[in-house]
């Protein structure tokens, strides 16, 4: 009966929580007034744009390389520097490392609101600060970096193995020490994983920064779709395209080698 009874309890959470998720969907595609006629109505604005989008100005490569090395350059740069910052302050989220409530529960409170600002406010309230260029795109990725590493950072040290941590206090090692020997080498090799992954994310979201003045790729994107020039829009989706899936490709062999 006890297996029945769980059995049918399991079934009848299922079913809730299926209708609940259905009852979201509606809800939210109600309230936004999302419309499968409207859709369908555009279809001819959607293939008069895929029209004038094709075939791409090949020759605009050329004029796109330079600022689309730009982009990389910010990813390049925010993610260091938001993956430096992170290290100590993850050492000071875990429970394991820090005993002392107060300091740990500041330092998560703190990367949960850094975490809640979207790169392209960052990239907006930054602007204002520096000026159009690039340096607002570095600042703006260096603390979104810094949200999501810190955050996966301090999860993976307190999941490590207490095992030789305590077999180093037991032989009268100090905080440093415990640290650099006990803690960093069980969570080198998911740090470096977490740090080429929000490079990958960077990449992406540099490429967008230019809509707000932050300089690279998405300024010349934000230019071609401004006056109507769909072609190179294209070349700019394409060249976007192939440079992510590069660094996607070498960032995934890299993560399978440390590992």
């Amino acid at each position: 009966m006890d297996v029945i009874r769980r059995k049918r309890v399991a079934r009848i959470k299922t079913s809730l929580t299926i209708l609940f998720l259905i009852l979201i969907i509606w809800g939210s595609a109600h309230t936004t007034q999302v419309s499968l006629a409207a859709l369908w109505a555009g279809r001819r604005n959607m293939g008069s744009l895929l029209n004038e989008m094709f075939p791409p100005d090949w020759h605009y490569f050329s004029s796109v390389t330079k600022p689309m090395l730009a982009t990389i350059r910010m990813a390049i740069l925010g993610t260091t520097f938001g993956g430096i910052a992170a290290i100590p302050v993850a050492l000071l989220a875990s429970s394991n490392v820090v005993k002392i409530p107060v300091i740990y529960q500041i330092a998560r409170v703190m990367m949960n609101l850094i975490r809640t600002l979207p790169e392209l406010l960052l990239a907006a309230l930054f602007v204002p600060v520096f000026g159009i260029g690039e340096i607002p795109g570095i600042f703006a990725l260096a603390v979104f970096s810094f949200g999501v590493i810190a955050k996966l950072f301090y999860e993976s040290i307190e999941a490590i193995d207490s095992g030789p941590l305590e077999s180093m206090t037991a032989v009268g090692a100090n905080k440093i020490q415990w640290i650099f020997f006990g803690v960093v080498p069980q969570v080198t090799a998911s740090y470096m994983s977490y740090f080429l992954y929000s490079f990958e994310i960077n990449v992406r979201a540099a490429a967008v920064l230019g809509y707000v003045g932050a300089g690279g790729i998405g300024l010349y994107l934000n230019n071609a779709l401004g006056f109507f020039q769909y072609n190179q829009v294209l070349t700019i989706i394409l060249y976007t395209f192939v440079v992510v899936l590069i660094i996607d490709g070498l960032s995934n062999r890299i993560r399978e080698k440390l590992i």
